[in-house]
């Protein structure tokens, strides 16, 4: 026996009234993109099921793997399809299928019914109880419990019969594509990438930008962040990655402005750019992965010194996670063995001794004026310069 195909569970979407076929919509072609290099599938809807079915031989991991990609699905129901509804037909394939499905027999069960096709001979209550009986029959072992069972046995008829009683976890969240667009701050850190993976959970585009500093760092910095992207994107679907050199203005910030507030007066460059590069992009927000008090440039004070330049939102998904929650899901998403690779990124390279943890706005700006002559010469340069990856 072998499974023919998946029934695709969703749970937000269920409530999205009249609207709720755009967002089917939107999961089928997320769908669609996560399997194409898995093998041949058709994807349909169907009386408020979605159902994937094999047009050829597949690898079952595979398959299940990429579809644990896709936001919006709450479950994926490895399925038997019997074509010929016929009774004695269907109940081998159901005793077969639990036969195949659960070696041990040492459990209690239910039947559930559902028949779409109301001219099948026997109603939904029917086919549960006659069904129920003969799996008693064949496997004396099993035992009924109608209330709290260990395996639910689901029956469906429909144009055909479709079997199933393991689920397994989808990652939840929408469909990407539903929520807008944002541009994601990546850097080669642990933080970001899992803030981008959350934010694309709930429905949205990104996009994202990282900050080179050559020569300072070095190709093999670059080639992580890219990897990094590379990872995320399994989950979000193509990023188009923006890699600016940052390294002149960098170098100004260290010349020209208090050693102190380097990190914020760069920081806040960062967001100036980021902000450029979104409107230019179509995006509604920025993200980044900034906690509250992990480092220096994260405590409130800091944080509020940075939004100051920005006029569009900045989201934060973190910033009520402990380290060791944002570590736990970047291992889940396999991002974190790539984050720690020691490669340094451009902030950790002109980082201050002894940074100012409650900038004053005022004062960071005075300190500014101290770039008044060259930044904006060195900020269209960063801005012409720009590389640009798409990467999927």
């Amino acid at each position: 026996m072998k499974y023919n195909a998946f029934l695709i569970k969703y749970a937000e979407i269920g409530i999205k009234g009249k609207n709720r076929y755009l967002f089917e919509d939107a999961l089928i072609k997320q769908m669609k993109f996560a399997l194409k290099e898995v093998g041949d599938f058709a994807i349909r809807k169907e009386q408020g099921r979605i159902f994937v079915e094999a047009k050829a031989d597949f690898d079952y991991e595979e398959t299940t793997q990429a579809l644990q990609r896709v936001f919006g699905i709450s479950a994926i129901c490895p399925v038997v399809m019997q074509p010929d509804c016929e009774w004695d037909k269907l109940v081998k394939v159901v005793c077969d299928y639990v036969d195949h499905a659960y070696p041990d027999k040492h459990f209690t069960f239910k039947v559930v019914a559902r028949r779409s096709d109301k001219t099948y001979p026997k109603n939904s209550c029917q086919i549960a109880a006659d069904m129920g009986e003969q799996l008693l029959l064949r496997f004396p072992e099993l035992k009924v419990d109608v209330h709290h069972p260990d395996v639910y046995v689901n029956v469906e008829i429909r144009n055909q019969a479709y079997v199933y009683s393991i689920e397994l976890p989808g990652p939840g969240g929408m469909p990407v594509g539903t929520n807008g667009k944002a541009m994601l701050l990546l850097s080669g850190g642990i933080d970001s990438p899992v803030a981008g993976y959350m934010i694309s959970k709930r429905g949205v585009y990104i996009d994202a930008v990282y900050f080179h500093a050559p020569p300072y760092t070095s190709e093999r910095a670059k080639e992580k962040v890219v990897e990094l992207a590379r990872l995320v994107s399994r989950y979000s679907g193509p990023i188009h990655l923006h890699i600016v050199n940052f390294t002149d203005i960098q170098l100004a910030i260290y010349e020209k402005c208090p050693h102190d507030e380097l990190t914020i007066i760069m920081r806040r460059y960062m967001m100036r750019i980021a902000e450029y590069l979104a409107k230019e992009n179509k995006a509604q927000a920025l993200i980044t992965g900034e906690s509250i008090g992990q480092v220096a440039s994260q405590t409130m004070q800091s944080l509020v010194a940075t939004n100051e330049v920005c006029t569009m939102p900045v989201f934060r998904p973190l910033i009520g996670f402990d380290k060791q929650e944002i570590v736990d899901i970047s291992e889940k998403i396999n991002t974190y063995e790539t984050s720690i690779l020691p490669y340094e990124d451009c902030c950790t390279i002109f980082v201050a001794k002894h940074p100012v943890t409650k900038p004053n706005v005022g004062i960071i700006k005075r300190s500014e004026e101290n770039l008044k002559d060259v930044i904006d010469e060195l900020m269209e340069k960063a801005l012409s310069t720009i590389e640009t990856i798409t990467i999927s």
